[in-house]
């Protein structure tokens, strides 16, 4: 039987799509059908291009977006600083030298590059999707093969249009059940690796799948493929389905017309074949977890609202008693103390994420009627000037003002801190974010993941609570 014919993976089919020769044992060269750069090292790469004498081979598949180093302050005209504007400079003026698609500060449709690409239709089923960002994986919620690139990577993508990559084994997560109500899909993705560890998918592609993902909108979606980074894989992946198709033909830049359709009949067979084998599977019963806070400095470091920080005896080994006791140094907690009631000072709603519009829904309804308490300083920023400016034409930004939140402007802001965004040296903060490690949102910042509902409760409360006693 020829290996086409025999049942294949969601990811073996991607994979196989996008293979131009098999350089070595498990190594191909693959061909690139979309790559984003953006502020942080795609004008660093365009430097490499010229110094070498290279060409960008095809400028037409490369969109630049400045998100990581611009500022959020409202009103802002570039980047908080002389350093990031120098940078934001660079990309404009490269792109338009080799004539690359860049969407400017002040573009009506600049954003976080892995929320603006999907929400523009750029990133559509099928496509083989890089970025210098690890968190490339969000765009596999769309049925794509994407991870993040190096800074050599890079160079080379744009000059040859090909990356030569080692063929990862293959994971499929199955969630089942039913979210109760105030669990969010960060809550899960979160549980997951607190279940099998920061490592637990070193080497694979997980495809994510079970009733629970199949009812979950595209947004939630991009959350656990964004999060697959945290569980040590590089690639997420949902199969397309009619919510996906759905979804996709009325973005921007996604095929119109004929061309649509002849798209829509490939996509329809993206899906993994019935007998196909994956070299792991798990199966979590999502119906029984409860909101996820992190307490520690890895997002594997993570319990329910109703838990308590790990007791140092329950470590595994010499190395994890270590680690455990070096991070309640770190975060100013003890062993056994209850998360919930932990004082905080700031609180970060936004990020590649979770800063969607149906984050900040879920937000607001948070928050609505209610205030932040007053020794925390709170900050929503949008993902993307869309997400921006649908969340005004709903009132969000209202509710959010009025409990005492800053509204600021798209970017990465406090996830990655290079830009000024930075929580102060000592101070707690409940995070949206992807990533709570030493030093992420500040030198000394002490940092808490959660969902977007339970980070709006924790703004309320002015400690980490759980959002549940603030539903209706």
């Amino acid at each position: 039987m020829n290996s086409q014919d025999q049942p294949r993976t969601l990811f073996d089919k991607l994979w196989d799509a996008h293979v131009i020769a098999e350089v070595a044992p498990g190594m191909s060269m693959l061909y690139v059908d979309r790559h984003y750069i953006h502020d942080l090292g795609g004008n660093d790469a365009l430097v490499e291009i010229e110094r070498r004498g290279l060409t960008v081979r095809r400028p037409d598949k490369v969109i630049a977006v400045p998100d990581h180093v611009v500022s959020s302050d409202p009103g802002r005209a570039q980047g908080g600083a002389e350093w990031s504007i120098r940078r934001i400079d660079a990309l404009r003026d490269y792109s338009q030298k080799w004539k690359i698609r860049y969407f400017d500060v002040e573009d009506p449709e600049q954003g976080i590059v892995h929320v603006m690409g999907p929400e523009l239709g750029l990133t559509v089923p099928g496509l083989l999707v890089l970025c210098g960002d690890s968190h490339t994986s969000t765009h596999g919620a769309l049925g794509t093969l994407a991870w993040g690139i190096g800074a050599s990577e890079i160079v080379q993508v744009l000059a040859t249009q090909t990356i030569i990559q080692r063929r990862p084994k293959r994971m499929r997560v199955r969630f089942d059940g039913m979210l109760t109500p105030g669990v969010e899909p960060k809550d899960i993705i979160l549980h997951l690796i607190g279940k099998i560890g920061a490592s637990g998918g070193d080497g694979y592609a997980v495809e994510y799948s079970g009733e629970v993902v199949c009812a979950m909108d595209l947004e939630g979606r991009m959350t656990l493929c964004n999060l697959s980074i945290e569980l040590g894989a590089k690639i997420g992946l949902v199969a397309p389905d009619d919510q996906t198709l759905d979804y996709v033909a009325t973005r921007r830049f996604a095929p119109k017309g004929a061309s649509l359709d002849l798209a829509m009949v490939y996509w329809k067979t993206l899906a993994t074949d019935q007998n196909a084998v994956f070299d792991k599977e798990i199966v979590i019963d999502v119906s029984s977890v409860a909101p996820q806070i992190t307490w520690g400095t890895s997002p594997q470091d993570v319990i329910s609202i109703e838990g308590c920080v790990p007791q140092l005896q329950d470590s595994t080994d010499e190395s994890s008693l270590r680690a455990r006791t070096e991070a309640m140094q770190y975060m100013g907690l003890a062993p056994g103390q209850a998360i919930a009631g932990t004082r905080i000072d700031r609180v970060f709603i936004g990020s590649c994420a979770n800063s969607r519009l149906s984050d900040l829904r879920r937000a607001a309804s948070v928050v609505s009627g209610r205030h932040v308490a007053p020794h925390v300083e709170a900050w929503v920023v949008p993902g993307s000037k869309a997400v921006k400016l649908a969340s005004e034409k709903e009132g969000l930004d209202r509710i959010f003002r009025e409990a005492g939140f800053q509204w600021r402007e798209p970017g990465c802001s406090q996830c990655v801190g290079a830009n000024g965004d930075l929580i102060a040296p000592g101070q707690r903060c409940v995070s949206t974010s992807n990533r709570n490690f030493v030093g992420r949102q500040g030198p000394g910042a002490r940092t808490h993941l959660s969902s977007a509902s339970m980070a709006a409760a924790a703004a309320i409360a002015g400690a980490i609570t759980d959002v549940r006693t603030m539903l209706s």
